[in-house]
């Protein structure tokens, strides 16, 4: 059994989680408008992997017999300048989840909640992963800059991303 506080702050990061996902999906539906159909896939898989986080924290809060409770998803940004600013707002996300995710292990910790605590550990190790992948690919719109032929490499490469 986890305590109140715990169950409240698990739930806070099913709507945080489940947030990325409608961000990301609005981010693939710009970077789509403007005909970058290769990252627009990535944010696609993305917004799916972040709705699976969701759902992990779903099941687990059911499994230590807690009660999952919903609230309303905040509407995400829809327009931004261009696909490099798309990926600099996702890198920007992924260290604010990352920080909610750091703060989630202290509460387990503060509140001596070993198992929680555990279930927590997959999280931390998404997140070094996430903010990897995101540093990764906003160093590569620097690297390109304006440069139109590398601008569609990106978006091939960036196309081929498979859902795990």
């Amino acid at each position: 059994m986890i305590s109140d506080k715990m169950q409240k702050a698990l739930n806070d990061q099913i709507n945080a989680e489940i947030f990325s996902s409608y961000l990301y999906l609005s981010m693939a539906a710009y970077l789509e408008s403007e005909n970058w159909s290769g990252m627009a896939k990535w944010m696609q898989v993305q917004s799916g992997e972040e709705y699976g986080h969701a759902m992990k924290i779903f099941g687990y809060i059911n499994e230590v017999d807690a009660r999952v409770t919903l609230e309303a998803i905040q509407k995400p940004e829809f327009e931004w300048k261009s696909p490099a600013q798309v990926f600099e707002e996702s890198h920007k996300h992924e260290l604010y989840i990352t920080d909610r995710i750091n703060k989630l292990v202290d509460l387990a910790i503060q509140e001596k909640d070993y198992a929680t605590n555990l279930f927590l550990n997959y999280f931390i190790t998404e997140q070094v992963e996430e903010v990897a992948t995101a540093t990764q690919i906003v160093n590569k719109f620097k690297l390109i800059g304006d440069n139109k032929t590398s601008l569609f490499l990106l978006d091939r490469e960036l196309g081929m991303r498979a859902s795990k």
